[in-house]
């Protein structure tokens, strides 16, 4: 008789022997080696239907084309309509040449902190829009799809299950007796780590990283971690192009240690790496890890974890820089950065919806200058969110502050140059290695919202205001608003720069010092057919650029200025820029 074998079980004899091996040792270190055989079982099924629902799936990576918008799903509202469907509208009408993609922060029905408590991973807040909206936008942009991965809203069913002590969600927490020494846990909060939960079976007590809304889960229970396996290929299919993996760091815990980046949390973003590079290789995977700069590297991997890490060191080493008129630590914090292994990129950004962090320079930036800094952001407006340092000790963690008005003066106080110190900031990124990826706030110049840290008690609400979108665009039709000038000219340099190919992420870098008041790089275009030196004023006074030992070889070539359309001669010798004027000179 003939061997009858069934669809399922001949695509799964059919995965390749890379792909087994690999998640089996994951599976192994994570679970044990008595789990590992019904765990692969689950695990083929998965990726099984993952290759059937997806289909064929090329690789794709990135180029200098690639420049990302970060954005709330509701940062602009307009009476009557879904945000994200006027979302959808600023950015077809506006900003369709300026940006690749869009990274629209959690859309999912929520408890609290802006979207990152989830209630409903798959389920679109209706008071945002429905899948219908995504999908619209997906057709118009690279999506990029939070991963909320860490923990939970209390209101979501999963600890509805936990309270009522019912499968699955009984089993999918941490619980612990309240008097348990957790001290040595890093996280950044300051709030109590372990959170009260009244529950069926009495007074229990919950692991919370980020605070009592938000339930850290247990990814120590193999169900947990294939919920999220199954979520990550539930986006893919929701159009997702990156998918980021948010508060990763802290994912797996493990009493007697710090509980903070953890072996088998790089084992689990490994064997999410693992899943997309075989069913979904166009998909790349983006870890949120807002710590000191070497651990924030390691989620590289050996090239075989996160596709792209941020570069949280360059919001408070840009904000540094134009606040003292000193670029010397971001020089060499930019000379002394590793080049990203292969088939890896950075994600640069100068803000976010979150505060600009200020662990990402320590050991970069001396104690008092970071105090400083924060002092002069609180004149500014700001405020300083602080951190549990697991000693039983406290440090601040970030500052929150609109960075448009964290850049209305610098050391000796506000001056005349707001506008010019802020586009500043955003040239110099968009020079960087890298992604780049521009908060939406950023292209309004949104002051501090005072108002909603007052109506939500949030501090962090002073850089999320919810724009009406008619009075927004009244801002932006005004030309003599610092809205309409910032966005005008940002909106025009991002278009221009994504017609530049030295600035492909793989493209060549060199740091070039040419002391404290400037801050200068080298790009060159993969294949070196296009050379830039991007050289930015970082004081307000101006600066002399001596040209001639920029020049190849001695042999006296003329720059062109693709900021301004001019042309440098080869006779002339130096160039003076302006108070927070930048230059991308391209050979001639």
């Amino acid at each position: 008789m003939d061997r009858v074998i069934d669809p399922v079980t001949e695509q799964t004899e059919l995965l390749p022997r890379w792909f087994k091996q690999r998640v089996e040792s994951r599976l192994k270190l994570l679970y044990g080696e008595e789990r590992l055989s019904a765990l692969m079982s689950r695990l083929r099924v998965l990726v099984v239907s993952g290759m059937t629902d997806l289909g064929e799936r090329k690789p794709r990576t990135w180029d200098e084309q690639d420049v990302l918008a970060i954005t709330y799903g509701d940062s602009l509202r307009r009476a009557g309509e879904h945000p994200l469907a006027t979302l959808d509208q600023l950015f077809n009408s506006r900003l369709r040449e300026a940006f690749s993609g869009l990274h629209i922060l959690p859309f999912f029905p929520f408890s609290s902190d802006d979207g990152f408590a989830v209630i409903d991973y798959r389920q679109v807040n209706p008071d945002l829009g429905d899948w219908s909206d995504i999908e619209r936008i997906d057709g118009g942009y690279d999506l990029m799809i939070d991963l909320v991965i860490n923990h939970v809203s209390r209101e979501s069913l999963w600890f509805v299950d936990f309270v009522n002590n019912v499968e699955p969600g009984c089993d999918y927490f941490i619980e612990m007796p309240p008097e348990t020494d957790v001290s040595d846990v890093v996280r950044p909060r300051n709030s109590p780590l372990l959170v009260p939960a009244h529950t069926h079976r009495g007074l229990r007590h919950v692991w919370a990283t980020f605070g009592e809304d938000q339930i850290d889960l247990n990814f120590a229970n193999p169900d947990v971690l294939f919920e999220f396996l199954d979520l990550l290929l539930f986006y893919v299919r929701e159009g997702a192009r990156y998918i980021r993996l948010d508060a990763i760091a802290y994912l797996w815990k493990k009493l007697g240690t710090r509980c903070i980046h953890l072996r088998e949390t790089h084992e689990v973003v490994k064997l999410m790496r693992d899943l997309l590079d075989l069913v979904a290789p166009d998909v790349l995977l983006l870890t949120e890890t807002n710590v000191p700069n070497g651990e924030n590297l390691s989620y590289f991997g050996n090239s075989d974890e996160a596709h792209i890490v941020y570069q949280f060191a360059l919001p408070p080493l840009l904000l540094h820089a134009l606040h003292r008129g000193n670029a010397g630590y971001l020089t060499r914090w930019c000379r002394d950065m590793p080049r990203a292994l292969k088939g890896c990129t950075y994600l640069n950004f100068a803000a976010s919806h979150d505060g600009v962090g200020l662990r990402p320079v320590e050991g970069i930036l001396p104690e008092w200058e970071v105090a400083e800094l924060i002092d002069a952001m609180r004149r500014y407006g700001g405020y300083v969110g602080m951190k549990s340092d697991g000693n039983g000790k406290e440090s601040p963690y970030e500052i929150n502050i609109s960075l448009f008005d964290a850049l209305g003066g610098t050391v000796a106080g506000q001056d005349q140059w707001q506008v010019q110190r802020f586009l500043c900031s955003q040239v110099m990124m968009l020079a960087i290695q890298g992604i780049p990826a521009i908060y939406i706030h950023s292209l309004f110049a949104t002051p501090n919202h005072a108002l909603g840290v007052e109506q939500t008690g949030m501090t962090r609400a002073i850089n999320r205001r919810k724009w009406d979108a008619d009075e927004l665009e009244a801002l932006l039709n005004n030309p003599s608003t610092p809205n309409a000038s910032v966005f005008t000219e940002l909106t025009r340099v991002l278009q221009l720069r994504r017609h530049q190919p030295a600035f492909h992420p793989d493209g060549l870098q060199e740091t070039v010092d040419m002391g404290p008041s400037l801050f200068a790089l080298r790009r060159t275009s993969p294949d070196g057919r296009q050379r830039i030196l991007a050289v930015s004023n970082v004081t307000q006074r101006p600066q002399h650029v001596a040209l001639a030992p920029q020049r190849r070889s001695g042999n006296g070539q003329s720059w062109y200025d693709l900021l301004s359309s001019q042309y440098t001669g080869a006779d002339i010798e130096e160039l003076l820029l302006q108070p927070y004027q930048t230059v991308w000179l391209e050979d001639c």
